[in-house]
């Protein structure tokens, strides 16, 4: 795969890498951390510059995940039928990404970004809830790719020249991201558990208000009844 996108790339420049970060977040599987790297190679090997390839990577990554999005939204679940999309998103697939809204918010867009199988489905999932804004889309997804791309761009770039090299560093980055996102889903499954407890405490003692209230009002009747 790194071969065939190196050639075409090195062909066609920033338009090839443009097209396949957008079909990439139409769910085509071509890995888009792997697609990022070789954009940074081509820099690394003078095909391009690297600051503009990272505006390219951007642009791409947000008009793929962009597009789905929207079409979700403009859709609904219809669009679950269209068999491209079917393929990625499966029932079960799309009742685990709500539960995933439901108990961490709009993060879970911020997480899809470093997950190549969720991507897709988190983000047509968004669109279709039509809990999230064009805006709040906007802003998290470019959050995380401030953060994504120009690491797998500048990483391909620094080791252009030792491609076994740049392999064994790209899937060990991999593997710390999942780490921590692993530590951030722990963090923020915590903090959704002392919401909800809070919530529970609260919600008892407005229960025991108003029963104590209740009870107070059917004595004072009682009373004025016995009067």
């Amino acid at each position: 795969m790194f071969a065939f996108l190196e050639d075409f790339f090195v062909q066609y420049g920033y338009a090839a890498v443009f097209f396949v970060l957008v079909i990439c977040g139409f769910g085509v599987p071509i890995p888009e951390d792997l697609t990022l790297v070789t954009g940074g190679v081509i820099s690394g090997l003078g095909y391009t510059r690297s600051h503009w390839m990272v505006v390219v990577g951007m642009l791409g990554v947000l008009a793929g995940d962009g597009f789905m999005f929207v079409a979700g939204r403009l859709w609904g679940q219809k669009i679950l039928k269209f068999k491209p999309i079917a393929r990625v998103m499966t029932p079960k697939r799309y009742a685990q990404v709500q539960e995933k809204f439901d108990k961490y918010g709009n993060w879970v867009l911020f997480v899809a970004r470093f997950l190549p199988g969720l991507r897709t489905a988190v983000f047509v999932t968004a669109g279709i809830s039509r809990k999230v804004s064009y805006t709040r889309f906007i802003l998290m997804d470019g959050l995380a790719a401030l953060v994504s791309v120009p690491v797998w761009i500048y990483l391909g770039e620094y080791g252009a020249h030792n491609i076994d090299w740049l392999m064994a560093k790209m899937h060990s980055l991999q593997s710390g991201i999942f780490v921590v996102l692993g530590v951030l889903a722990v963090v923020l499954a915590w903090f959704w558990w002392k919401k909800r407890q809070r919530l529970q405490f609260y919600r008892t003692k407005l229960s025991e208000k108003r029963a104590e209230r209740k009870a107070a009002k059917a004595a004072k009747k009682a009373a004025q009844s016995e009067q």
